[in-house]
């Protein structure tokens, strides 16, 4: 079992940057392939970024490439995405998970992190 808890979520303006954190606790963060989502409202999850138990790769929304930067401190346990360039449409409540394998199904989600973006 993977417990994942987000952070750093907020209001930020368009333009604007924002962290977010994901703090892994359970069994060994190394070995899992990690990955952020988003929901907006009345909309479904959708794929924002992952990144291998490396760190050595990682993959992004064609939404959010460029401006979003996905990273991992596996000593600390923690899951990161650096946000960038921000716009309103990228208003959502951000999840963090994580899977055993980059083509097993995602297993465990954190409870999740709004950012609001206004303009």
């Amino acid at each position: 079992q993977v417990q994942l808890v987000e952070s750093g979520g907020g209001l930020v303006q368009a333009g604007g940057s924002r962290r977010l954190s994901c703090a892994a606790s359970g069994r060994t963060f190394t070995g899992y392939h990690m990955g952020w989502f988003r929901q907006a409202p009345g909309k479904e999850r959708e794929f924002v970024a992952s990144i291998a138990w490396s760190g050595g790769s990682t993959y992004y929304a064609d939404s959010v490439k460029g401006r979003f930067s996905i990273s991992r401190d596996n000593a600390k346990n923690t899951l990161y995405l650096q946000m960038n360039s921000l716009k309103p449409e990228d208003t959502a409540v951000y999840y963090c998970a994580a899977r055993v394998t980059i083509v097993a199904i995602w297993n465990y989600w954190g409870q999740g992190t709004q950012v609001t973006v206004s303009s």
